[in-house]
C-alpha cells in the first residue's frame, strides 16, 4: 500500500514544506507518495486568491479528488505541520470509509482561535468548522461534488465547513492528528503538531512548544550524512 499525500505549498513557507514532507518519511512505515498543492503547478486552476485567503493553497486543498481522478484514499495536510506518527495508521483506517461510505475523515476541533491575527498578519476569520481541513483524508471515489469547476467557483465558507457532503459522512479522526500547538483543547498525544499560529522557521514563533523538536527536524533533513559540505 502507498499514500498518496499532498501537501499545501505557499512561496513564503516552502521550508515549511520540506521539513513536513521529511517528517513524513522519517516516521512512515508504508510508502508515501508526497504530492506539493502548489499554485505555480496548477494552471487549471484559474480562480483568484481571495481576501481572507492567508496562503495560496487555501482553497486549491479542496482539489485532490479531482487529482486523484476520483480513485482511491488521499491524505491533505497544511504544511506547518510537523508528522510524529506513523502514517500508516491514517492508511489502514481508509477500509472504514469504505464500508460505511464516509467521504472525508477530520480532527472535528471545537474551539475559537485566540489572536485576532493569524501569522504573518493575514486576517484571523471565525466560521463554523474552523481547521477541520487542515488534515483531511479523503475517500475520492464519495468527493464527486468536488470537481475543478466546483472548487474554482463555491464559496471559501461553504468549502471550508464541508458543505459539500452530509454532516453523517464526516468521520472523526482521533484529535492526536491535528494538534494545535498553543491553542485550547489539546491532545495529551500529539501525532501531528500544527503550528496554526506560525511555523517556527518565522521570528517569533521559534520557540513556542514543539518548536525545538521542528528545528531538530529542520537540522536532520539538512543533514549531509558525515559528507563534505559543498565549496563556495
Amino acid at each position: 500500500m502507498t499514500l498518496r499525500i499532498f501537501i499545501g505549498v505557499d512561496d513564503k513557507e516552502l521550508v515549511a514544506f520540506q521539513v513536513a514532507a521529511y517528517s513524513i518519511m522519517a516516521r512512515s512505515t508504508i510508502p508515501v507518495a508526497i504530492h506539493p498543492i502548489y499554485r505555480k503547478n496548477l494552471a487549471f486552476y484559474t480562480r483568484p486568491r481571495g481576501e481572507y485567503d492567508s496562503t495560496d493553497f487555501s482553497i486549491s486543498r479542496f482539489l485532490v479528488p479531482f487529482l486523484c481522478d476520483y480513485e482511491g484514499h488521499a491524505l491533505f495536510m497544511d504544511s506547518d505541520m510537523l508528522c510524529l506518527g506513523d502514517v500508516a495508521e491514517l492508511a489502514r483506517q481508509t477500509s472504514l470509509a469504505d464500508k460505511y461510505g464516509y467521504t472525508v475523515s477530520v480532527v472535528k476541533h471545537e474551539y475559537k482561535p485566540n489572536p485576532e491575527k493569524k501569522f504573518l498578519g493575514a486576517e484571523q476569520t471565525l466560521y463554523k468548522r474552523k481547521n477541520w481541513s487542515s488534515v483531511m483524508m479523503f475517500n475520492n471515489r464519495m468527493c464527486q461534488k468536488l470537481t475543478l469547476d466546483y472548487v474554482n467557483t463555491a464559496s471559501g465558507l461553504d468549502l471550508h465547513q464541508f458543505l459539500w457532503t452530509e454532516e453523517d459522512r464526516i468521520r472523526a479522526l482521533d484529535p492526536a492528528w491535528n494538534v494545535l500547538i498553543s491553542e485550547e483543547n489539546q491532545s495529551e498525544v500529539v501525532k501531528m503538531a500544527h503550528f496554526t499560529r506560525g511555523t517556527p522557521c518565522f521570528q517569533g514563533y521559534d520557540n513556542q512548544p514543539y518548536a525545538d523538536l521542528w528545528w531538530k527536524e529542520w537540522g536532520q533533513m539538512n543533514s549531509c550524512g558525515g559528507g563534505l559540505a559543498r565549496a563556495a
